[in-house]
């Protein structure tokens, strides 16, 4: 919790200085090192006092001054007291307010619908559909310009998507459609030669899987029905790197068991994340700073091409909005500039079947940002994503409301140093959605706790959460002389959990319906199933040698011994039902699977 009413003193915390904007103004102005440190948020809830007495670049005069002027502040709320946003530094240099688009765009004598349109006359269903039309370039048409455009389906219903501007007089409209039939689409623009241009379109049935959704309350399934099981790794920065490493990274997803990556659409800086990337989202201006009216159409493409080639590999892109690992000021926009982010970014990207959104990896860190702004951004997502792909958002110390109507389902980082997935039962319960952990500490052996789990406890967390109903994500960061650390920078794998977490999807897709249903069962192991059908019972860190069962004798149960670690599946010999016992290994990481045989027809 901040201080809201005290003077900053050398005791306080470096997180809560660098909330109050005020105290930011005064680190960056004195001490930027601190601030554009890579370890920034390894050391933010060290005191602001041995911060700067430990930051070498920091005379003794400078220290003191910067200590005397924070002891001289109060606190006060993200954006200034007055709601303003004050301190917060937008990318590239002051500019002035950019003017609202105006109808007086083009002359009066430009023809409405006039543009050049190309678009093919047919698409299958959940197959990208573009429109490109040839349209005016003068002034700064990033801002300039505003086009939409309508679909109007053969069912009757119609779906509304944002239209944006691709460069060198190029404008794009993409729609990803649901049903099979004739399809017809009328364009708005401030732009006369963009407005009232119609077209027509034929879908046809196709065997595309569509964008995945959420069912059965706390699971997944693809938009036709087909179950969806969620094996999520983590790969931030992957798409900032060489081209050499992308290729890698995808080769190794290609082998791998994860259908899910988490990603930032902004490069990262921290620790083993200093290389400068080939492309931003922005373009420069004039001045070599980031220019945030407009868009450098090639990062875009280049990006769009990563999603395309995930999706060729069945991995969904949960994509990540905003973060606070930076040192370009894209984490402290200004709010007109990240509206026109988020709106650029579903302009062109809600189109692609497996595009989830995730609007902030530890959104808590983005002090600049408020839960206004987080509600705005969802707001114009839910307006302009005709898809209507999942959305989510992360935590890091505090966890947002995750019962917001917009949230989909949960995305959690670990609360706890050694409780993770043990928390998903209370999760499902709070929230009543799918539990997705998308942050359970990694298998690794860098310096910091949570990056330095080996591949037997990363296993452990994936069966935990499993068996009580959620999906735990995957990641690692061992430590490596080039820095590649596929947490980060992707490329190949080394740990030993990825074989394991596939043999344990391979279990959880053997389950009745494909997904796992906590059990009640026992008090000191966890077990998920169908109560006369199916039961899988965990040990997890526990390792006994004999396990007695009491279930309904009607029921004949076939048994199988599963040892998680080594992978393997023993099934003993004959039935058992009522009162019996399991022999067990008597080592850790093993569980039971009962299935019901047959049914004796005896009392119940």
């Amino acid at each position: 919790m901040s201080r809201t009413d005290n003077a900053f003193d050398r005791d306080t915390p470096l997180l809560e200085v660098l909330r109050s904007p005020a105290g930011d103004e005064v680190v960056r102005r004195l001490a930027p090192a601190v601030v554009e440190s890579p370890l920034l948020h390894t050391y933010q809830s060290y005191p602001i006092g041995l911060i700067l007495d430990t930051e070498q670049t920091l005379s003794p005069q400078v220290r003191e001054q910067a200590l005397a002027e924070l002891a001289a502040l109060g606190t006060a709320p993200p954006g200034g007291a007055d709601g303003a946003d004050e301190g917060v530094q937008a990318v590239g240099a002051e500019r002035p307010e950019v003017p609202a688009p105006t109808r007086r765009y083009e002359p009066a004598d430009v023809q409405p619908g006039s543009a050049a349109v190309s678009a093919p006359d047919s698409v299958g269903v959940w197959e990208r559909f573009e429109v490109e039309m040839r349209g005016p370039s003068h002034g700064n048409p990033f801002t300039d310009v505003e086009l939409t455009a309508r679909f109007f389906g053969p069912d009757g219903t119609s779906c509304d998507v944002l239209g944006f501007y691709d460069g060198d007089g190029r404008y794009l409209l993409r729609f990803l459609p649901h049903g099979a039939g004739p399809w017809r689409f009328e364009t708005t623009s401030n732009a006369r030669s963009l407005d009232g241009v119609r077209g027509d379109l034929q879908v046809r049935p196709g065997p595309r899987r569509g964008p995945v959704r959420v069912a059965d309350q706390h699971h997944f399934r693809y938009a036709d029905g087909s179950r969806y099981l969620p094996i999520g790794t983590t790969c931030y920065a992957w798409t900032h790197q060489d081209e050499q490493l992308q290729e890698l990274t995808l080769r190794t997803l290609a082998t791998s068991p994860f259908n899910k990556v988490r990603m930032c659409l902004f490069p990262k800086s921290y620790t083993f994340n200093t290389d400068e990337p080939a492309r931003y989202p922005f373009a420069r201006g004039e001045d070599g700073g980031w220019d945030p009216t407009r868009f450098d159409s090639t990062y875009w493409a280049h990006l769009e091409q990563r999603i395309d080639q995930l999706e060729a590999l069945g991995v969904e892109a949960d994509l990540i909005l905003f973060h606070a690992y930076d040192r370009w000021g894209f984490s402290t926009m200004d709010s007109a500039t990240d509206d026109r982010y988020v709106r650029y970014a579903v302009a062109r990207l809600s189109s692609f079947r497996n595009v989830w959104w995730s609007l902030a990896n530890e959104f808590d860190l983005l002090h600049t940002k408020t839960e206004d702004d987080w509600e705005r951004w969802a707001t114009i997502i839910r307006r302009w994503d005709a898809t209507d792909h999942l959305r989510s958002i992360h935590n890091c110390r505090e966890v947002y409301d995750h019962s917001r109507p917009w949230i989909t389902h949960v995305s959690m980082q670990r609360t706890d140093v050694y409780r993770t997935a043990e928390n998903v039962t209370d999760w499902r319960t709070i929230w009543g959605k799918p539990v997705v952990v998308d942050e359970c500490a990694y298998e690794g052996d860098i310096d910091q706790g949570w990056g330095d789990i080996d591949g037997e406890e990363m296993t452990r967390r994936f069966w935990e959460g499993a068996l009580r109903g959620g999906y735990v994500g995957h990641g690692e960061t061992y430590l490596d002389p080039d820095e590649v650390l596929w947490w980060a920078k992707g490329g190949a794998l080394h740990g030993t959990s990825p074989a394991r977490i596939a043999f344990l999807a391979s279990i959880v897709q053997e389950a009745p319906g494909g997904v796992l249903e906590p059990l009640p069962l026992s008090w000191d192991a966890v077990a998920a199933g169908v109560p006369e059908e199916y039961h899988l019972v965990y040990f997890g860190i526990h390792r006994p040698r004999f396990r007695r069962f009491f279930l309904d004798p009607a029921v004949e149960w076939e048994v199988d011994v599963i040892d998680t670690w080594n992978m393997t599946v023993d099934t003993l010999p004959g039935t058992r039902s009522g009162r019996f016992v399991v022999d067990l290994p008597g080592r850790a990481h093993i569980a039971v699977r009962l299935r019901a045989a047959r049914s004796t027809g005896g009392a119940r």
